[in-house]
């Protein structure tokens, strides 16, 4: 794996008033890999993925993304970092009044001046990609959850991205979707060299698809491995939210 860093988060914090809900972590993201960010629901997973797309400001801290410090960065200059950043929503977020077609053109359309002929074809290799080929022509409300997963994915690989942030990408599939989305974001990455973040509370799907996973917890990261050392983590924390234990958070404040 090229060790390259392609996101760079130091002493990340994101507060609200005296609600602190990053609490000044480190992480690297290298570049080509795929590095899943899990952890129970309202540990801030989805936070950090809305500071790494400019929706959110940092309270402090350092966010480098592709070799530029972005926590300080304005409106224009956070919408040229996007032409080079995909993102697949947990809801996909599909527009209804568009087509497939439409859906997956629409960042091209925005960020590019290309012909028709160049964003017909386009669209078409990625919806081949994605296992949708012909499909330009119909509408979301014509398509399956696991249809418009992949939908969403097709439109943030369209701008040709160099970082792809998934957040939740497999919420609400069967467990037959799942894999298959999980096969198909690992599949990305190997065919497209893309560099990805997941967000995800499914362990099954970072199984398939991370190189790396980080554990979050009370918003700071407790273990950052590879899966077999996330899987054969000692941490009790680790432990128990990979197997599926229930167990109430402040009941383990002792096993930090």
């Amino acid at each position: 794996m090229n060790k390259e860093v392609m996101i760079k988060i130091r002493q990340l914090k994101i507060a609200f008033g005296d609600y602190v809900v990053i609490d000044n972590i480190d992480l690297d993201v290298y570049k080509g890999e795929t590095l899943a960010i899990i952890g129970p629901s309202g540990t801030g997973k989805s936070t950090i993925m809305k500071v790494l797309d400019g929706l959110l400001a940092p309270t402090s801290g350092s966010i480098v993304i592709n070799g530029q410090e972005v926590s300080e960065f304005d409106e224009d200059a956070w919408n040229e970092i996007r032409k080079n950043m995909g993102v697949v929503f947990q809801y996909s977020a599909l527009f209804d009044f568009l087509t497939v077609g439409g859906n997956v053109a629409f960042g091209l359309k925005q960020h590019f001046k290309l012909s028709k002929e160049e964003i017909d074809n386009r669209v078409s290799s990625l919806l081949e990609l994605v296992g949708m080929p012909g499909s330009e022509n119909l509408l979301p409300s014509e398509l399956s959850g696991g249809m418009k997963k992949r939908v969403g994915l097709a439109r943030a690989l369209a701008i040709e991205p160099k970082i792809v942030l998934y957040d939740e990408p497999t919420s609400g599939l069967d467990p037959v979707m799942t894999t298959t989305i999980s096969k198909l974001i690992k599949k990305t990455q190997e065919h497209l060299g893309v560099t990805s973040l997941l967000v995800t509370h499914d362990m099954k799907s970072c199984y398939v698809c991370a190189d790396r996973i980080a554990m979050l917890y009370k918003g700071k990261i407790v273990q950052v491995g590879t899966v077999e050392e996330i899987k054969n983590s000692s941490n009790p924390i680790v432990q128990a939210f990979i197997n599926g234990w229930e167990f109430k958070e402040e009941e383990n404040d002792g096993n930090k």
